[in-house]
């Protein structure tokens, strides 16, 4: 492949870390303080991503409130993934929780406090002391704005650390050589539309989720899957793209998050009733059972006419009863969120929640290194120079269903993790940044020229709302074989629209049009790939649950899904099913 002669700008840097919410700053903070040169692009400013969404807490077996250990951590987390998850890579992580949150502490995050000085910590739900036999407070918080705390510790530390940000620019493609190694990316600067080349000997992809490819979501404007927009063009699989959480309480009509706090701090659900049915479903943990198990437990309340409401189209998160002193002091953001949101004052009547599309379990395939693999049909193979971090990787930890307070960590334990393999790395690796593939790079150039020369075609507002309409329809809680074959259908039309997008403004200096219509083509990725490996998948498992096959098969799917974009492809790879250093928690039934 020759290379690059392009009269691009160009950029050079050790490692260019895609996206800055708690996963890629974690991880820039950790190669900036080991002395690499690093740049970070993010299409807000870093305290805008996505993270300072996150309210309940972060997951780690301190053992300030009651006894607990990594085990049981460990042990939910496994049950939790509904056998789904690599068992290696769960205990690396609940394993390394304990320390990664007392570094937090150290860096100055602001955690909630108990009397004598330690770590507040909340239950949350699906988290047990020995085995599943109570709830346990394992979640550490900061009020319900613990991830705003931590997006704001890591930018302080970050800024400290002299990491090179560069804000409201958009990573467009990978660079990728013959051999397959990653060399940097292209990326367009909103401010005045040019496309520069960031070379780079590491890149680390850590642009989150990709929550808005469905109508009603509890995720930012901005989680459009990028990075796995970008690895899919690039010939890398996504991995378990099926399993998509939906969280029991997000505000009914607004999609707006209700953290999961409430429920550990005391809140219950009722029906129109006033029955707290989790009783019903869940006898031991009730109403702070997983959240894929009480989501579809709420569902079906409503559809069998026990909704709350004129249509009975939710169900009640009753608080007031916790007081208002609580509420005021562990509860602010929900308080608030209620007044805005849902027209309720949360001391005095309940706020009407649903479940709403909030976390994707699957992504680019990495080990708990943080590399990004491709399987080929026997083995792992690692591509040189790509790692993957956060909710837009599948290391997997989260296997078919992610545990509450599990999201928070997986950011700091493998942002870590990831920053610390790269600079061990690194002393071996030295070496000129390595010839840039001409070919790479144009293609690059090409999809977008393409759409800057297209006057005419389809909207990209329009199609939009027909990816999200088409999602909402017939890839929801519950699904059915006749409802998804028909969402694929209907989404591999819109990907053909999508080839055809049009808009008519092509000024260059932020001009929302371009980037709408480029995220737009990563959306499409991320679309496909979760409606065809839902299909092909014929069981229920996590957040699968599928009416044509309402239980788990062991016998033929405890392994892991992955999607090509080229040929819309299929193919499966065994899950880990042995930890690092202690015994495999073999398959069992879920019940709580």
């Amino acid at each position: 492949m020759a290379a690059v002669k392009s009269s691009l700008p160009r950029r050079q840097f050790d490692v260019v870390v895609v996206g800055a919410g708690g996963a890629g700053m974690r991880c820039s903070l950790q190669l900036a303080n080991a002395g690499l040169s690093v740049a970070v692009l993010s299409k807000v400013f870093p305290t805008r991503s996505h993270t300072v969404a996150a309210q309940g807490g972060i997951g780690a077996s301190l053992g300030n409130m009651s006894e607990d250990n990594w085990y049981w951590h460990m042990y939910d987390t496994v049950k939790g993934s509904d056998w789904l998850g690599d068992q290696d890579a769960i205990e690396f992580m609940c394993r390394e929780a304990p320390n990664a949150v007392y570094e937090l502490e150290h860096f100055g995050m602001p955690f909630d406090r108990n009397p004598d000085g330690t770590i507040y910590q909340r239950p949350f739900g699906g988290h047990t002391a020995n085995f599943g036999e109570k709830p346990v407070q394992r979640a550490c918080a900061a009020a319900d704005r613990t991830g705003h705390a931590l997006l704001h510790t890591l930018y302080q530390r970050n800024v400290a650390s002299r990491t090179q940000f560069f804000v409201e620019w958009m990573a467009l493609d990978l660079i990728r050589n013959d051999a397959g190694d990653v060399l940097g990316v292209t990326a367009l600067e909103m401010e005045t539309g040019e496309i520069y080349i960031f070379e780079a000997k590491t890149t680390v992809i850590a642009t989150g989720g990709a929550g808005r490819i469905w109508a009603a979501s509890t995720n930012a404007f901005i989680n459009t899957g990028d990075g796995m927009g970008m690895a899919a063009r690039a010939g890398i699989p996504m991995m378990d793209m099926e399993f998509w959480q939906f969280h029991p309480t997000g505000v009914a009509g607004a999609g707006v998050l209700i953290t999961e706090g409430v429920r550990g701090e005391g809140g219950i659900l009722l029906n129109k009733d006033g029955e707290r049915f989790m009783e019903r479903y869940a006898p031991t943990l009730k109403d702070l059972a997983p959240r894929d198990f009480i989501s579809r437990c709420m569902d079906q309340e409503i559809k069998e006419g026990r909704g709350c409401g004129p249509d009975g189209a939710y169900v009640h998160l009753k608080l007031d009863h916790l007081g208002a002193d609580v509420i005021n002091k562990r509860l602010p953001s929900i308080l608030e969120i209620g007044h805005k949101f849902a027209n309720v004052d949360a001391t005095k009547e309940p706020i009407p929640v649903v479940p709403t599309i909030h976390y994707q379990m699957g992504g680019i395939p990495c080990n708990y290194h943080g590399q990004v693999t491709v399987w080929d049909g026997k083995e792992a193979q690692i591509v040189n120079g790509l790692y993957a971090i956060g909710e837009c990787s599948a290391t997997s930890v989260h296997g078919a269903n992610r545990l509450g307070t599990n999201s928070l960590l997986d950011l700091i334990v493998f942002g870590r993790a990831a920053g610390n393999h790269i600079v061990a790395a690194h002393p071996e690796r030295q070496r000129s940044h390595q010839p840039l593939p001409q070919a790479s790079v144009d293609f690059s150039l090409d999809r977008v020229n393409k759409l800057e020369s297209r006057t005419k075609g389809e909207r990209t507002q329009v199609v939009g709302n027909e990816i999200r309409n088409a999602m909402q329809q017939h890839c929801g809680v519950f699904r059915t074989m006749a409802s998804l074959k028909e969402g694929v259908n209907k989404i591999d039309a819109l990907a053909e629209k999508v080839d055809n997008i049009a808009f008519q403004d092509k000024s260059k200096v932020f001009n929302t049009a371009r980037i709408e219509a480029l995220e737009l083509s990563n959306m499409i990725e991320v679309a496909r790939s979760t409606i065809h490996s839902a299909a092909a998948r014929t069981e229920s498992r996590g957040a699968h649950a599928l009416d044509d096959f309402p239980t788990r098969d062991d016998d033929n799917w405890i392994k892991h899904t992955l999607w090509y974009s080229k040929g819309n492809r299929l193919d499966y790879k065994p899950v880990q099913m042995q930890p690092l250093t202690v015994e495999s928690f073999p398959p069992k039934t879920r019940t709580f």
